[in-house]
C-alpha cells in the first residue's frame, strides 16, 4: 500500500474545497486506498491554520476539531523528526521532507512550489493531482 506525507496545505484544501484533487485524495485515504503519515507538528500546523478567523466563513471551530481529529485518528502517527535538513527555500517545509524520509514514505504530497520544485529529493514530491493519478492507477 502506498504511504505518503501530505502537506497540511493539501489537507486544508481537501477540507475547504470538496471538489478538487485534494478532497478526492482525502476520500481515497479515508476509504483505505493509501496511508497518510503525520506527526504532531503537522497536526499543529493544520489545526492552527484552520482556526484562523479567515476560515470561519467556511467552517466552524467544531468542524475544524472534527477534521483534525479524523486526521489524527486515521493517520500513521510518528514523532516529529529529530533532525531537519535544509533542503527547500522555505525552512518551515523541511520537516515534511524529514518526516517522509524517516517514515520511508513513497511520496510527499504538496502543492507548495518550494517543495514541488525539488525534483531530485527522495521520496519524490508529487502534486495532489499527480499522487491522485498514482493512487487511482493502483486500484
Amino acid at each position: 500500500m502506498l504511504r505518503a506525507v501530505v502537506d497540511p496545505g493539501v489537507l486544508i484544501s481537501a477540507f475547504l474545497f470538496p471538489g478538487g484533487p485534494p478532497a478526492r485524495l482525502y476520500l481515497l485515504w479515508i476509504g483505505g486506498e493509501f496511508e497518510i503519515i503525520a506527526c504532531p507538528r503537522l497536526l499543529h500546523e493544520l489545526d492552527t491554520v484552520l482556526r484562523r478567523p479567515t476560515f470561519r466563513r467556511h467552517a466552524t471551530l467544531e468542524q475544524v476539531d472534527t477534521f483534525v481529529d479524523a486526521v489524527r485518528r486515521n493517520a500513521d502517527m510518528r514523532s516529529d523528526p529529530a533532525s531537519v535538513p535544509a533542503l527547500s527555500r522555505d525552512p518551515k517545509d523541511d520537516y515534511l521532507i524529514a518526516l517522509a524520509r524517516a517514515a520511508r514514505a513513497d511520496a510527499l504530497v504538496s502543492g507548495d512550489r518550494d517543495l514541488t520544485e525539488l525534483t531530485t529529493i527522495v521520496p519524490p514530491v508529487r502534486t495532489p493531482a499527480e499522487f491522485l493519478a498514482t493512487v487511482e492507477a493502483g486500484r
